[in-house]
């Protein structure tokens, strides 16, 4: 799943990709470097982000939607939104999937719009909303997969409550998402047990912070883009071997012969 934010304020790649024409540029470099999905955001939740008016994100998205169709008929569209109105609206235009990175818990109406759309459904974990990140808590080693694993079941089972047909829905730990540094490394460890829910799993670990290597005499030898690119293709490898079915990332050439490589090493073992 390759990511095209169309924001000026993402943590990565923020205003690099706001108009439709370096929308549609960014869109097709991802399609041929491997890309089998392409994620379309218009709205940032890098911490401490503020919510944006739906109406604003529709204005972003649905014109790159609608060019990448139109230069690439057979591409499989998913919007990342938790806006139930911005969601109809990019499947009508003919995005297949929903990424809700409210995980149904931002807006209450979209597990019944998600339903009615007959759409693949992402549903991520967050604790909390971005603007209030920074002011949470912290979480103990022990107490985070057991908060994901709660959380994640609960959300699924809401969304299938309110019509959404199981084969429809993934689930997305969500690294990052109120989760604050460290609190990230029991989440990827122990990812293989979120297999137990029964669902397809996402990971979307691509360039997080909290993969920035730990020591510093070896980062020092790569600048900050080689580095967080290593950690990142680590990460991925990691989740793959752990039981992860979609990697959502930025930097999708590499991933490709990252995952590759992990799914043959899988396939040679009899796994899956």
């Amino acid at each position: 799943m390759g990511i095209l934010n169309v924001t000026p304020d993402s943590f990565s790649d923020g205003g690099r990709y706001v108009t439709p024409e370096t929308a549609l540029r960014r869109a097709l470099e991802l399609l041929d470097e491997g890309a089998d999905i392409l994620d379309i955001g218009g709205e940032s939740t890098r911490p401490g982000a503020n919510p944006l008016p739906a109406s604003d994100e529709q204005e972003r998205v649905l014109p790159v939607i609608e060019a990448v169709l139109k230069e690439r008929p057979d591409t499989i569209v998913s919007i990342d939104t938790y806006h139930p109105d911005t969601a109809q609206l990019a499947v009508r235009t003919g995005a297949e999937i929903v990424n809700d990175v409210g995980g149904n818990l931002w807006d209450p109406e979209m597990a019944a719009a998600c339903a009615e759309l007959q759409c693949g459904t992402v549903l991520m974990h967050t604790r909390g909303r971005p603007a209030a990140w920074k002011q949470q808590p912290p979480l103990a080693p022990e107490e985070v997969l057991p908060l994901v694993l709660e959380a994640l079941r609960q959300q699924a089972s809401r969304a299938v409550d309110s019509g959404v047909k199981p084969a429809k829905i993934v689930l997305d730990p969500g690294f990052g998402f109120g989760k604050i540094r460290q609190e990230n490394y029991p989440l990827l460890a122990g990812f293989a047990q979120l297999s137990c829910l029964g669902f397809p799993l996402l990971a979307g670990l691509s360039r997080k912070s909290f993969l920035k290597l730990p020591h510093p005499d070896v980062t020092k030898k790569l600048d900050e883009t080689d580095s967080v690119l290593a950690a990142t293709l680590a990460a991925n490898t990691i989740a793959i071997l752990a039981g992860a079915h979609i990697l959502r990332v930025h930097d999708v050439a590499q991933a490709r012969a990252a995952a590759d490589l992990a799914d043959a090493i899988l396939g040679s073992s009899g796994g899956q």
